[in-house]
């Protein structure tokens, strides 16, 4: 199974119950044309993750415990440890500075919202939704 897999699939042993984040993995340059595309209809999401920081990983898992409002945001994962050179365009395109872990969230093209760290919050995403 895939590094990806194991991440955000659920897991009897570790107790984490099925994901309710219907994440699409960030993977190609290209796809940050289809965020902005797609942010003209519905507000897409971007979490910046760093495979190697603890506390990356830990504001990824309470994001996704939180996070409930699948209907009205569509959510990209972005491994920046794989793939930087997308996470330093997402600074350049978006005019955020580049943080781990970081969410962004892009509305008709522009970023309109962006934190990071212990700032990350499913509900307040809510809220600028």
């Amino acid at each position: 199974m895939s590094f990806f897999k194991n991440i955000f699939s659920g897991s009897s042993e570790t107790g984490i119950n099925e994901n309710k984040c219907n994440w699409t993995e960030l993977t190609d340059l290209g796809q940050l044309n289809e965020i902005i595309t797609l942010s003209n209809e519905k507000p897409v999401a971007i979490f910046k993750h760093s495979t190697r920081c603890s506390v990356s990983r830990m504001a990824l898992k309470q994001f996704e415990k939180e996070f409930n409002i699948a209907d009205k945001v569509t959510l990209y994962f972005l491994d920046l440890i794989e793939n930087r050179a997308i996470s330093n365009e997402i600074a350049t395109r978006f005019n955020v500075a580049h943080q781990s872990p970081q969410l962004l969230l892009i509305k008709e093209g522009k970023a309109i919202y962006h934190v990071s760290h212990s700032d990350i919050d499913a509900e307040v995403l809510k809220d600028k939704v």
